[in-house]
């Protein structure tokens, strides 16, 4: 009897840390540049088909099709109010031109100069990371798109 029992208690010592591991390792997997520009176009794409109120809900959805891990869509309105946001619902509405990340960088001015001057590009910053919860660097891609910039980063 004590023997099964061992058993058991070795089989649950193992399960959870195979699934501690395979929690750690999604954590470590980062979104590549690549990654992040391509799933601005995709957003874009399916705005172009869709529209962008159909859109904006989209990106709003948590895991939904412009939100894969680390890597997700946000979006901008040309004064950098927030206007879709996956990961953090609590931010739309609010304009976050004059807020800086935390080594003082006004990375979202520089946003909405690089979309109204250029149309696309790319932004260098400190944020959360919503999967790790650590403060992290992290470079968005951005493009304008209509009377949005849709933006997505990878985390360094």
């Amino acid at each position: 009897m004590k023997s099964g029992k061992l058993v058991i208690a070795a089989f649950i010592i193992l399960f959870a840390f195979l699934v501690s591991s395979s929690v750690v390792l999604a954590a470590l997997e980062k979104g590549t540049k690549k990654e992040a520009e391509a799933l601005v176009k995709k957003a874009i794409a399916y705005s172009k088909v869709n529209g962008k109120d159909k859109t904006l809900a989209e990106i709003n959805k948590p895991g939904g099709p412009f939100d894969k891990g680390d890597l997700y869509v946000f979006a901008y309105d040309v004064t950098a109010t927030i206007v879709a946001h996956p990961k953090n619902p609590k931010l739309i509405g609010k304009n976050l031109m004059n807020i800086p990340d935390n080594s003082g960088t006004y990375f979202r001015k520089e946003i909405v100069e690089i979309a109204k001057s250029k149309g696309s590009g790319w932004v260098d910053y400190k944020y959360a990371n919503p999967e790790t919860r650590k403060l992290e660097s992290k470079t968005t891609y951005l493009q304008k798109f209509g009377d949005l910039i849709l933006c997505c980063g990878a985390y360094k």
